[in-house]
């Protein structure tokens, strides 16, 4: 299983409490807004939408919470909210690079949040460009692999466009460029595979590895940041182990 698609399953399966709390709605429905707010309120002419509402059922997300994101977006933002899309760049401990996509109606807000987090982490900020060349923008899409067959599966994801798929005990991940996310995500969706999640990715072009301590201390440290409101997703550059990703569900 890929880095991405193990930091992925580590928070799915400690997202129960992100959803009492609210908090993953809030992150959702902003999310949600936003496209229909860029791209109109239907979400088969607008892809953003469509794989935003995907990723709100997943997380169980109610029915009438989503459509209410969709029309406060669709209404062209009358309740005065203006949401502000910005990717942020740090290095945490150890040297690891991470990015962070923020959607905020407060950049201040989010800005002093996020380097509170840094500076308790031993990390530090960084300028615009200073991370991001170490990263590729992929589209990622994740597979249920029960019952599926890889070579099959890469052979409908290869015509489609697809970059890369990489087989795992629980899932399958695809790797798109950025353009073909969505071609790609219909191909698969019409052939019959199960798709649990569909994003655009920041992908690192040279993974660090480190060992389980020093590996917990910045997935600690990616965890608090996932945990802002503000922050939407995170990714880092460290190679997440079979070992790390383990520590860090028992944790």
């Amino acid at each position: 299983m890929s880095g991405h698609s193990k930091w992925s399953t580590i928070k799915r399966k400690k997202g129960a409490a992100d959803a009492k709390r609210g908090k993953i709605f809030t992150r959702l429905g902003r999310e949600i807004s936003i496209a229909a707010r860029e791209g109109g309120g239907n979400p088969e002419a607008n892809t953003r939408l469509r794989l935003a509402i995907a990723k709100a059922k997943a997380s169980n997300m109610p029915k009438d919470n989503i459509d209410r994101a969709i029309a406060r977006g669709a209404g062209g933002g009358d309740d005065g909210v203006v949401m502000e899309e910005i990717t942020y760049e740090g290095y945490g401990p150890h040297g690891v690079a991470i990015l962070m996509d923020v959607l905020t109606d407060n950049k201040n807000r989010a800005l002093s949040a996020i380097r509170t987090v840094f500076n308790r982490s031993s990390g530090n900020m960084a300028e615009a460009g200073a991370v991001a060349w170490q990263f590729d923008r992929k589209g990622y899409i994740e597979v249920n692999a029960e019952g599926v067959d890889s070579d099959e599966l890469f052979m409908v994801a290869a015509d489609a466009g697809a970059d890369d798929v990489i087989p795992g005990d629980e899932t399958i991940t695809v790797y798109t460029p950025r353009e073909q996310l969505s071609h790609v995500e219909n191909a698969l969706v019409e052939a019959g595979y199960n798709v649990i999640d569909s994003s655009m990715s920041w992908l690192p072009k040279n993974p660090v590895e480190l060992d389980t301590e020093s590996g917990m201390a910045v997935l600690n440290m990616l965890e608090k940041l996932e945990e802002l409101d503000d922050v939407q997703n995170v990714f880092s550059s460290l190679n997440i182990t079979d070992e790390l990703a383990k520590a860090m569900e028992t944790a």
